[in-house]
């Protein structure tokens, strides 16, 4: 799981115990200027084909996490539960997408969707 926060117009997203080692990551900073939009879509997170691990873990039925290239897109996966994932779409990062197990989905699109709409102003 991770924890998704917001401080100084960055997206900090803290990979949860284990998962640090599953997704070989700690913690992702993505500035919100790079953040194009957040959604949830079951029938992408439930996939088990998620393309090409490097470096990554799939194991179906229990995780997907790490790096997957999948039509060429370059994107990030912490997912145990596919119906508590959000995906984050991101441009001008070394990701295209971000899709990430949250505990609680809701909470997390309105907290982005609300720091995307007052960074415009």
């Amino acid at each position: 799981m991770v924890n998704v926060s917001i401080h100084y117009k960055i997206l900090d997203l803290e990979m949860e115990g284990v998962d640090k080692l599953w997704t070989l990551r700690s913690h992702l900073e993505i500035p919100l200027t790079n953040v194009r939009q957040i959604r949830q879509d079951r029938e992408q997170t439930q996939r088990w084909w998620n393309g090409l691990r490097a470096p990554g873990t799939r194991l179906p039925g229990f995780i997907k996490a790490g790096t997957f290239y999948q039509d060429g897109k370059r994107i990030f996966y912490d997912v145990h539960n596919p119906d508590n994932a959000v995906i984050i779409d991101l441009a001008d990062d070394r990701y295209n997408e971000l899709v990430v197990e949250v505990e609680d989905p809701t909470a997390v699109i309105t907290q982005v969707q609300t720091a995307l709409e007052t960074r415009s102003i």
